[in-house]
């Protein structure tokens, strides 16, 4: 969630600074550990209009514009002639007005925080100063990219694993709810003494036939509820740091949010963004296990001591991101080399859920099969007792 925090900073100066943090306690926090102040703690509700604006089409056609050697105030101006979208051309429109006032096109983009996100903003504002606008389009463009390729590839990942889940969920069910059902009613006219298993499934069974009904909605009540639970930040946040300190999935989340972090750090960077203030842009993409890590990061290198050997001694460090790291603060391209460590460490993740993906399939088909051949034979138990009784 994002917040937008009043602080107070040096010589009493009052600053709005906007933060990504899970609550407002932890957004606070997020700025005392800057050395500020805090005077007020206000959410921001414009994540949905940010989501309906179409900032990658946007950048992508401004860059277009400029290549061809339009000027920024025409391109604007003719971005929201074309446009037909009421919500998307009064963003533009109010771009191309910012522009015709005299202001910068980092001010006008940061007067509207609900669509345009911080790191963007700095993006521009740091190419206005070394007037290389278009690079810094097209880097925040490949920055975009290469996320959403790492997004796509996760989506990827779950959508065969929760397809065997609706599957054999939805297979269940069906034994459950209409098939033990109806095997209840032959063996209830048969009788005899059945195994327990068979005895406990079709008392199942007779308890769904004679109240259906009230235990179908109690089932769906407590399935809307278990939904609403998961979908509650606090659960989220619990089942996040339970995540954490499994062993290997631990160590592969570390690695995920690191390369993130490395990947931000570097276009940032490569846009002219010192690193002491890229980095405290960039502290909420770090889960709270890793964010003391970087602020102590952040108050070392403003003391003076290296990046690569601050990132290293507060944890914030793989071994291959170190080696790359050191050798771009002696070569001056220390973007470049961040970007990199997380182009590596990105492969490594990629190969990692392949596997895991590879390995998640047959397992899941196999504790399904499992699960209904055991209920089936546990129904068929009783039709071969009453076999053996009848020979």
């Amino acid at each position: 969630m994002r917040f937008r925090v009043r602080a107070l900073g040096a010589a009493a100066s009052v600053n709005e600074i906007e933060v990504d943090a899970a609550d407002a306690p932890a957004a606070r926090q997020l700025i005392v550990d800057r050395g500020l102040s805090v005077m007020s703690v206000t959410p921001l509700r414009g994540s949905a209009s940010r989501a309906r604006f179409p900032l990658m089409l946007f950048n992508q056609e401004l860059v277009a514009l400029l290549k061809a050697g339009i000027p920024l105030a025409e391109a604007l101006a003719a971005l929201a002639e074309k446009e037909a979208r009421p919500a998307v051309h009064a963003v533009v429109a109010a771009l191309g007005e910012g522009l015709r006032e005299g202001r910068s096109l980092s001010t006008a983009l940061d007067a509207q925080p609900q669509v345009f996100p911080p790191l963007y903003v700095a993006s521009v504002r740091a190419a206005e100063r070394t007037s290389d606008l278009e690079q810094a389009l097209s880097r925040y463009i490949d920055y975009q990219r290469q996320l959403e390729s790492i997004r796509g590839k996760l989506v990827a990942a779950a959508i065969y694993p929760a397809l065997l889940l609706l599957v054999g969920g939805a297979v269940m069910f069906f034994l459950l709810i209409f098939v033990v059902p109806r095997f209840a009613q032959v063996f209830e006219s048969v009788g005899g003494e059945l195994p327990w298993m068979s005895r406990l499934l079709l008392d199942w069974g007779q308890l769904m036939q004679a109240h259906g009904g009230p235990v179908g909605l109690g089932l769906l009540a407590a399935l809307a509820g278990l939904v609403l639970v998961l979908r509650r930040r606090q659960t989220r946040a619990a089942a996040l740091r339970l995540a954490w300190r499994l062993p290997r999935i631990g160590e592969r989340l570390r690695l995920f949010e690191l390369a993130r972090l490395y990947r931000t750090l570097g276009m940032l960077l490569r846009g002219g963004i010192p690193a002491v203030a890229a980095m405290g842009m960039v502290d909420g993409l770090l889960s709270p296990a890793l964010r003391p890590g970087l602020a102590r990061t952040i108050a070392a290198v403003r003391e003076g001591q290296g990046f690569a050997a601050s990132l290293q001694a507060h944890g914030i460090a793989t071994p291959i991101a170190l080696r790359m790291l050191a050798v771009g603060e002696r070569a001056g391209n220390l973007g470049e080399m961040l970007e990199r460590a997380a182009e590596f460490h990105e492969d490594e993740s990629a190969r990692w859920l392949d596997v895991l993906t590879r390995l998640a399939g047959p397992l899941l088909m196999l504790v399904i099969a499992v699960a209904v051949g055991l209920i089936l034979v546990m129904l068929y138990l009783p039709i071969f007792q009453v076999a053996e009784s009848i020979q």
